[in-house]
């Protein structure tokens, strides 16, 4: 066992505050990382705060982790001390079912272990997410890191990267395709930079006209401010794929109608539940579907996909002091788009 620092919540009233824990030993098969960088995502507050009423306290969250690793056990052999490697959200799987067997370990069909608030099978307990100074995790969930890039900006590669990566790939998103991204947030801003690099025309689809200048700079070649009926209609039928990423409660016909024959909405937002008019979807032969973050070969794919063309995430680095007040300014969309954690703070 190694101790451990990091900040958790002991109830969904209380704040994040430091917190002393244990980490295992790694063992033949696990990686041991110095944490460098942890990215801030939505998930980490409806975690801590209750809002999926799953959470177990104390809750440590942080599934996307970015550090150097600093011993392997014997038989680990992609590797060694001093990578820069990442862990995403999940580490571990039953590893037999045919989802993992695909490569498709985050729809595991008995069980997949998140990077925090799920069972650790080795100490008992919860696991502990990556607002922490290291972490121990079996190396078929450890990923590689391209050194080009830096690993700041890598950061929430490791849940938005591969959230809006996945369905773009799995779609065969590609060049003379029409592509709609509704939402520019930290999933949304990502789908846009990997929708241009894949070669696609990208439309963005906001409620906010104040975001288009940002959205060109990303790669947008079109903003549709989504409130403007006579804006919507110009669209009507003409897209082959939109990846949604809101949250929030929105009109998801009014997006489905500018579907052509045979295209794909994807849902990667989590929206309340929704009703939609079925001859919508077979008048035009319409796919409605939704898609969760992505396998470790896709992932590994997607990072170096994004080394390729240079791309990482707009981020705000913060010290792990600020985390409480970052999740207030999250919460009122005060970020471009993404914050960081730099974990040296924790020495502080």
């Amino acid at each position: 066992m190694s101790k451990a620092i990091g900040y958790a919540a002991q109830s969904a009233q209380e704040p994040l505050a430091p917190f002393s824990f244990e980490r295992r030993e790694p063992g033949d098969h696990d990686v041991a990382i110095d944490i460098l960088f942890c990215g801030v995502c939505h998930s980490d507050l409806h975690t801590t705060r209750n809002e999926w009423h799953s959470t177990t306290y104390p809750a440590l969250p942080g599934h996307e982790i970015v550090g150097r690793v600093t011993a392997v056990g014997k038989h680990v052999k992609h590797f060694k001390k001093g990578d820069l490697a990442a862990v995403g959200c999940l580490v571990d799987s039953c590893r037999t079912c045919p989802s993992c067997k695909q490569g498709l370990e985050q729809y595991c069909e008995v069980e997949f272990i998140g990077t925090y608030n799920s069972p650790d099978k080795h100490l008992g307990g919860m696991t502990y997410g990556g607002y922490s100074d290291h972490v121990v995790v079996d190396q078929h969930f450890v990923l590689h890191v391209p050194e080009k890039l830096g690993p700041a900006g890598v950061a929430p590669l490791l849940c938005a990267g591969i959230t809006t990566y996945s369905p773009l790939h799995h779609w065969k998103v590609g060049k003379g395709q029409k592509v709609g991204v509704v939402g520019l947030g930290g999933l949304g801003h990502m789908g846009v930079k990997i929708a241009h690099a894949l070669g696609a025309h990208v439309v963005l689809f906001t409620t906010s006209p104040g975001k288009t200048e940002d959205a060109k700079r990303l790669g947008a070649d079109e903003i549709v401010i989504s409130k403007n009926p006579n804006e919507m209609a110009k669209h009507a039928n003409s897209f082959d794929f939109i990846l949604d990423t809101v949250s929030a409660p929105h009109d998801v016909d009014a997006l489905l109608n500018l579907i052509k024959l045979d295209g794909t909405l994807t849902l990667v937002g989590g929206p309340p539940p929704l009703i939609v008019a079925p001859f919508g979807l077979i008048f035009k032969r319409r796919n409605f579907a939704g898609s969760l973050i992505g396998g470790i070969k896709e992932t590994q794919e997607m990072l170096n996909f994004c080394a390729q063309h240079n791309l990482v995430a707009d981020i705000e680095v913060i010290p792990i002091q600020k985390i409480n007040e970052a999740y207030e300014r999250m919460l009122r969309s005060d970020v471009k788009y993404r914050f960081v954690i730099d974990m040296a703070s924790l020495k502080k």
